[in-house]
């Protein structure tokens, strides 16, 4: 990959509108050799037994991937939003995700200071390269120690990873914050009307808050899920991409229940 110059901001044109981006000219990593989810089919059976689909208007699919690191997923359920738009929830490894490379984004559960942690926001850095450091580096602090506060978000190039954007909330913790279910619903919003802002068409979250911020997985799981319901005209796709199984069924669960009439 060739050298990257220094990190700048910049406010961009018409494609970026309303928003602050880092902007690095640098070439992308050639996606040449990633292989993109197979075209997804109802009548398909489900992966490794996992999900069940109960929900009248939730259907089992199944994504299929052969080398070259490939974007691998298990367990994939698709719920319509509406005629243009579906939720799907699935297990597997956020930082391999992608649907097309230039209108995409992964959410990141950062901390405020942005600068990478442990769990998904390590394992992202990780992914992206020492770029992704440097950019967030760059966004300004709002306070000292503080570029992205709770419930709010910020967006950078993906760099390494197979998706173009990765854009940066920070969900409440727990038993820490005075109104968790309201910080918890800012963090997708946010995440959400940024990417908006940005044309991006899909766009997949983790759980946010539900690792070492305490966040009760089914309590969660309504938030998340109620938010990205309001969205439903506005995305292609949201995505749900949950490394834990026991995260995985909640989400599973909780989206029969909420999307039923969908």
């Amino acid at each position: 990959m060739a050298s990257v110059p220094a990190v700048y901001l910049s406010r961009l044109g018409p494609r970026f509108p309303n928003s602050l981006l880092l902007s690095i000219p640098i070439l992308r990593e050639n996606l040449g050799t990633r292989v993109r989810p197979v075209s997804i089919a109802s009548n398909m059976a489900e992966t490794n037994g996992l999900g069940s689909g109960r929900g009248s208007g939730a259907t089992s699919v199944s994504t299929a991937s052969n080398g070259g690191g490939g974007w691998d997923a298990h367990g994939v359920v698709r719920f319509p939003l509406s005629p243009s738009s579906a939720l799907i929830i699935q297990k597997g490894d956020i930082t391999l995700w992608f649907a097309d490379g230039s209108s995409d984004a992964i959410v990141n559960p950062a901390n405020q200071r942005m600068l990478g942690g442990g769990g998904a926001d390590g394992a992202i850095h990780t992914a992206a390269g020492p770029e992704l450091r440097a950019a967030c580096y760059n966004v300004p602090e709002v306070r000292p120690g503080v570029r992205c506060p709770t419930g709010e978000a910020r967006i950078t190039p993906g760099f390494r990873l197979p998706a173009s954007h990765v854009i940066h909330t920070v969900g409440p913790i727990y038993n820490a914050d005075g109104n968790p279910e309201a910080s918890l619903r800012s963090a997708y919003r946010s995440s959400l009307c940024l990417a908006k802002e940005n044309n991006i068409q899909y766009i997949a979250f983790p759980a946010i808050s539900c690792g070492v911020y305490r966040y009760p997985f089914e309590e969660a799981a309504t938030v998340a899920i109620s938010t990205v319901s309001g969205f439903a005209d506005d995305f292609k796709e949201v995505h749900f991409v949950l490394f834990s199984d026991d995260i995985y069924s909640v989400w599973l669960d909780k989206a029969n229940e909420l999307l039923q009439d969908q």
